[in-house]
């Protein structure tokens, strides 16, 4: 019962304090040492490993790719070789979608939102629709890809999945393609929404490329983990240590080369915040696994939920939309896999299926509201930065639609292949 307790005490203390999490998990894993609760090496063996030396190597290489300045020339070029602003807005959200799969939505936000703004300043639009609509999509494509976005990386671990299986699992069609198809249809809706922007648009390319190596140690650890499967089959060492080792020599090549930042200056602003409260989390889930709570929690729904796989596959699609609309998804995915894989072991269920119906809605359910994400909070903080406010309702106006473009054609097509 203890770990329940301080899992759930943990868990509302990241409702209300978004912004120390990291604090709060720390606080809640001391909780469980000092108590008895979990030893340190029982602690420590909870961590995945892999999936932290992924996201911490990812995030180097992230930030040496947008100090190179390569995504903001792409996003210049779009915009100026677009006929109407519809177009521009349309070629940048597309930018945006697959900048997204390989660099971590936030960072995404920060470095394109500076171009919309200025198109939209030049034009005299209101900033706030592109602006939320690029955190939207960034949201979006980040769980196409093993690397796009934690709860990725997290469900990967999980399933022991590799980079390929993003594309093709058990011989079928994967997270990535179920992903183009939500958003194709949310670029749809997006082209609708804005149809009154037909006026023409130039501007004047100020950006110029720094580098291309940051790109280039990019696709080198695409192309490894993309080919490295056959090393690693369970997906246990092989993306961690390829990440950290390159994300290592993008460091030092920015130190004795182009030092476009202080290196200290550089490892300071990565997001050590998350990097450690996903560790102290792996440990506190971890806790309530281990004293049974997840297969109390599996019964349960198996005893009270209607054993129809249809049922429970649009039950924990919905549970995870509603949940994921107001609280971080990365807490909610890591105590729910275990007990999706349970549920379908007990009803022999497909769990490809619900497993990838609880990752489409656990990242899309993000979208719902301005506080679901990370990349909503920075986007919306932009623009409050320069001049522009919108309340939660028209938010919510604006995501749900979005949101439900993007869920309906990806849960049809993961019914329709994995069912």
């Amino acid at each position: 019962m203890a770990s329940l307790i301080v899992f759930f005490l943990a868990y509302l203390g990241f409702i209300f304090f978004p912004m120390r999490k990291a604090a709060i998990a720390l606080i809640g894993v001391g909780c469980l040492l000092t108590s008895g609760v979990l030893s340190i090496p029982t602690a420590l063996k909870e961590i995945h490993w892999n999936v932290l030396g992924l996201f911490l190597g990812t995030l180097i290489l992230a930030e040496l790719f947008l100090l190179s300045r390569a995504p903001a020339f792409f996003a210049e070029w779009l915009v100026d070789h677009s006929k109407t602003v519809r177009m521009a807005l349309m070629n940048v959200f597309m930018l945006t979608s697959i900048i997204s799969m390989f660099v971590e939505n936030v960072a995404v936000v920060l470095l394109i939102a500076p171009v919309l703004l200025a198109l939209c300043e030049k034009l005299r639009l209101s900033p706030i629709k592109p602006i939320i609509l690029l955190a939207m999509f960034s949201n979006l494509q980040g769980m196409a890809t093993l690397i796009g976005d934690p709860p990725s990386m997290i469900l990967g671990s999980y399933m022991k999945m590799n980079f390929g299986d993003f594309f093709f699992y058990q011989g079928k069609p994967s997270v990535f393609f179920v992903t183009q198809i939500g958003a194709t249809c949310s670029l749809l809706f997006t082209f609708w929404l804005m149809k009154n922007h037909k006026e023409s648009v130039k501007i004047i390319s100020v950006e110029k490329v720094k580098s291309w190596i940051p790109l280039l140690l990019l696709l080198c650890l695409i192309g490894i983990l993309a080919l490295g499967s056959q090393m690693d089959p369970g997906s246990s060492w092989l993306a961690g240590l390829t990440a950290m080792i390159l994300g290592f020599l993008g460091l030092i090549w920015h130190h004795l080369g182009p030092k476009w930042r202080k290196t200290g200056e550089l490892l300071q602003t990565l997001d050590w915040d998350t990097t450690f409260f996903l560790a102290l989390l792996f440990v506190l889930v971890g806790a309530v696994r281990i004293e049974g709570w997840m297969d109390f929690l599996a019964r349960w729904t198996v005893d009270n939920v209607p054993n129809k796989l249809g049922v429970i596959y649009s039950f924990i699609i919905l549970l995870s939309l509603g949940i994921s609309a107001f609280v971080d998804n990365v807490p909610y995915l890591i105590a729910m896999i275990p007990v999706v894989q349970q549920i379908a072991d007990a009803t022999g269920f497909s769990l490809p299926l619900l497993v990838f119906g609880l990752l489409v809605g656990s990242c899309l359910g993000g979208n719902v509201t301005p506080v679901g994400s990370s990349a909503n909070i920075v986007a919306i903080g932009f623009l409050q930065k320069n001049g522009s406010e919108i309340s939660f309702f028209s938010y919510v106006r604006i995501g749900l639609l979005f949101t439900l473009c993007a869920v309906v054609p990806a849960a049809m097509a993961l019914w329709l292949i994995w069912a």
